[in-house]
């Protein structure tokens, strides 16, 4: 095989290796592409915050409104632009008169320690450019806001979708904030937040378009009403914040890199038609062949200590060579390495089954229907 040596004045420049990934978008997901927990979700409404469809980013109201919305991930996209998903947003209950403390708004938190790169706080503090596409039936001002949660700060925009139902692009920058320091752990520190619809609370004062303390009034001022009627219908995709004060091309990643970066946030064993799907391996205790335990690796280390939700008992199954036992009783909880390596990348697995199986190697397998999981979470 020959090998090219590179001369004197042929250095590798940005120019020369354009088009690699440089995870210059500190959104993840934000092509939409990525819905572990399922592509559609209805009836939400007041009490119904948090992560519905699409990874990393929540469904938030607030105060009490009774507008009801169905969320779900789309193929409605821009056309000719590489995109394959979008985040649809439905009015499926009308309110036409809001309450001052109603708000409804889709957001995504980030982790301090993804952040560093921005100086915020500093001198040197980095602009952020906010790019995306945006489509609605219903035309007018809507807002967003960048929120620093260490500092309590914050900085708005406005945006104008212009005509109904025509997917528009969207570029905004901020200047970078010298005040406040990001924490450099992997807490929250940052939200991105577009407002859907917004209460008196919320509009009651100036936009607030430059960094400062957090203050409601400010931060929706204009903001139309996507649920003055059932008709109305808000999608976006191609979610871009970068440290820029002009918007590039968005990044597109390949789809198992963009989903393992999910992962370190929520997981699932479940969900599909399979009859069974293995849990862990096991080795039962020799003194007690009816009780088993034994480790199930997560796919990538988790953001933190994850929290552990499983179905029933009877949804597993200890299954060794020449039979099954059902389990009476199961747990699956978090199994940190040594605190010096807080990886979060093993949970632990214990049950106590119907029968005695020996001395047999046992596996814990789920036997379930579409509407069963073990979901494994560590969301911000």
């Amino acid at each position: 095989m020959a090998i090219t040596r590179l001369g004197p004045n042929q250095d590798i420049t940005a120019a020369k290796i354009a088009g690699t990934i440089s995870f210059k978008n500190l959104i993840i997901n934000g092509d939409m592409s990525i819905a572990q927990r399922g592509t559609s979700v209805s009836g939400l409404t007041n009490g119904s915050s948090g992560y519905k469809t699409v990874d990393r980013f929540r469904f938030e109201e607030g105060g009490s409104p009774t507008a009801v919305f169905t969320m779900s991930q789309s193929t409605d996209v821009p056309t000719g632009q590489g995109f394959g998903y979008s985040t649809k947003f439905d009015c499926t209950t009308a309110q036409g008169s809001l309450a001052s403390g109603d708000i409804i708004r889709f957001g995504t938190f980030l982790e301090g320690q993804n952040l560093q790169q921005l100086k915020k706080g500093t001198a040197n503090a980095e602009s952020l450019t906010l790019s995306f596409w945006v489509k609605s039936n219903k035309t007018g001002t809507y807002t967003m806001r960048l929120e620093d949660q260490d500092n309590a700060r914050m900085i708005c925009a406005s945006y104008t979708i212009s005509a109904s139902a025509t997917w528009e692009k969207k570029t905004i920058t901020f200047d970078g904030d010298t005040t406040g320091t990001l924490d450099n752990d992997n807490g929250l520190s940052f939200i991105v937040r577009f407002n859907l619809l917004a209460g008196t609370n919320y509009t009651s004062g100036t936009l607030q378009t430059t960094w400062g303390s957090r203050t409601d009034a400010n931060s929706a001022v204009g903001q139309v009403n996507l649920a003055d009627n059932t008709a109305n219908e808000w999608l976006i995709t191609g979610i871009q914040l970068e440290a820029d004060t002009s918007a590039s091309d968005f990044e597109f990643l390949p789809y198992d890199v963009n989903l393992r970066r999910c992962q370190r946030y929520y997981y699932y064993v479940g969900g599909t038609n399979e009859t069974y799907k293995r849990v862990s391996t096991n080795i039962t205790n020799p003194n007690n062949r009816n009780q088993t335990a034994g480790l199930h690796f997560l796919p990538v280390p988790m953001r933190d200590a994850p929290t552990v939700t499983i179905p029933s008992a009877s949804n597993f199954l200890g299954v060794y060579v020449g039979g099954a036992n059902s389990f009476s009783s199961m747990t699956i909880s978090n199994q940190s390495e040594a605190a010096s390596e807080p990886d979060f990348n093993v949970l632990y697995v214990s049950g106590t089954m119907s029968g005695n199986v020996g001395n047999h190697c046992v596996n814990v397998e789920m036997s379930y229907f579409t509407t069963n999981k073990m979901e494994v979470s560590a969301e911000l």
